[in-house]
């Protein structure tokens, strides 16, 4: 993958804090970031914390933002392509593309869906249509669940900008509704085919952007790898040491694979429709 050069959107505020900010408990980052892989997951982890707890806090942004260093310049670029891959196919089907808004931040911050913190994850608020992302996370990727290279953190990107897809399409409003009155079980299930969804149009932006950015087939291993490694299975069996179906809120590793490839090797969202017959 080769990003550097690239356009980068206008569309990303820096929140990050010059620090961690005040911290209570034991652990610090490391409490941080368990909880990060567990509650983005759907695995709770809270119980390898131990007593205590994090309180963190990050700086607000000063003036306007500008892009100064390279973990920022690659969101934005990346950012930046989804941009150019989504507004064009909404065009091509008469609709109207509104470009979501990126957030870093470390530890926590506000958002129009309540606090942010590392402990979420990656993650879109319809409310603001802004896709919030502590970069910690990658570091995550890499140190616990071995998730290398450039493509691998852009995947996860492009996944949450599909969320957004989803929410200017009304499938997310349709799907929280449905939820709402549903069961336990039925609600998770219906999670799962939301997750699944991003996943394809995240593998369509994929297949937009390989000329582009120059995508080689290790990088499409390396998104298909870590799909693989945030399986609701594969975490609950590395946590927990055994799978219950019936939680499962993002889907298997097999499911996220053949997903994110569906979108990949079509290139075509009307094919990532999950909400009809198997998954």
């Amino acid at each position: 993958m080769r990003w550097q050069g690239r356009r980068e959107s206008s569309n990303i505020e820096d929140r990050r804090g010059r620090g961690m900010g005040r911290s209570a408990g034991v652990g610090g980052i490391g409490m941080i970031i368990v909880l990060l892989v567990g509650i983005f997951f759907g695995v709770d982890l809270s119980p390898l914390l131990g007593p205590g707890g994090v309180v963190t806090t990050d700086s607000a942004p000063s003036g306007p933002n500008a892009i100064d260093d390279e973990q920022e310049r690659f969101v934005a670029v990346v950012l930046a392509q989804t941009e150019d891959v989504w507004t064009p196919l909404f065009s091509q089907a008469g609709l109207q593309y509104t470009q979501p808004k990126l957030v870093l931040f470390t530890g926590q911050t506000g958002s129009a869906c309540g606090f942010a913190q590392s402990a979420m994850g990656p993650f879109y608020c319809p409310n603001d249509q802004t896709v919030y992302l502590d970069m910690d996370f990658f570091r995550v990727m890499e140190s616990q669940l071995g998730s290398r290279g450039d493509f691998a953190k852009a995947y996860v990107i492009a996944h949450e900008v599909g969320h957004h897809v989803q929410d200017e399409q009304g499938i997310l409003q349709q799907v929280n509704a449905a939820r709402s009155r549903a069961s336990e079980r039925d609600s998770n299930a219906l999670s799962v085919r939301v997750e699944l969804q991003a996943d394809c149009y995240a593998g369509v932006w994929a297949r937009s952007v390989t000329g582009t950015l120059e995508l080689t087939d290790a990088d499409i291993r390396s998104a298909l790898d870590t799909a693989a490694r945030i399986g609701d299975d594969a975490l609950q069996r590395a946590s927990q040491g055994r799978v219950v179906p019936d939680s499962f809120t993002h889907g298997t590793s097999q499911q996220r694979q053949e997903w994110f490839y569906r979108g990949f090797r079509t290139g075509d969202d009307e094919q990532c429709d999950t909400f009809s017959g198997r998954i």
